[in-house]
């Protein structure tokens, strides 16, 4: 025996009495004179379609140049990167006027005016 599976699924529907379902179980329920009787049904008429819009075009084959302000140069996630770093500086300046203001503690390294030069 070739296909034992097939085999076994076959008895199993013999001795157990399955029968097959769907279109095939509703075939064999017709008579033969009821099959002769049936006419295929119309294909239904498709609805008219819209309008369908234009096709589009390559903006290279236009003779008007682009906008250069309608168009997003930068990622978005490089704006927030660079806006992240922005208020850490921020924050740096703040702290360092408040440490220097309030408690005379100035953490500026930088010689100003040439004082630590002479």
């Amino acid at each position: 025996m070739a296909d034992p599976i097939r085999a076994l699924s076959l008895w199993a529907r013999l001795v157990i009495g399955f029968r097959s379902s769907g279109r095939h179980r509703a075939r064999t329920a017709l008579s033969a004179a009821g099959r002769s009787s049936l006419r295929p049904t119309p294909a239904p008429v498709p609805a008219p379609s819209p309008a369908q819009p234009p096709a589009p075009r390559s903006p290279y084959g236009l003779d008007v140049p682009l906008n250069g302000d309608e168009s997003a140069l930068v990622r978005p996630y490089l704006v927030a990167y660079d806006q992240r770093q922005e208020r850490a500086r921020q924050r740096q300046r703040r702290l360092l006027m408040v440490l220097a203001a309030d408690f005379g503690i100035d953490l500026d390294t930088r010689d100003l005016h040439g004082l630590g030069v002479a």
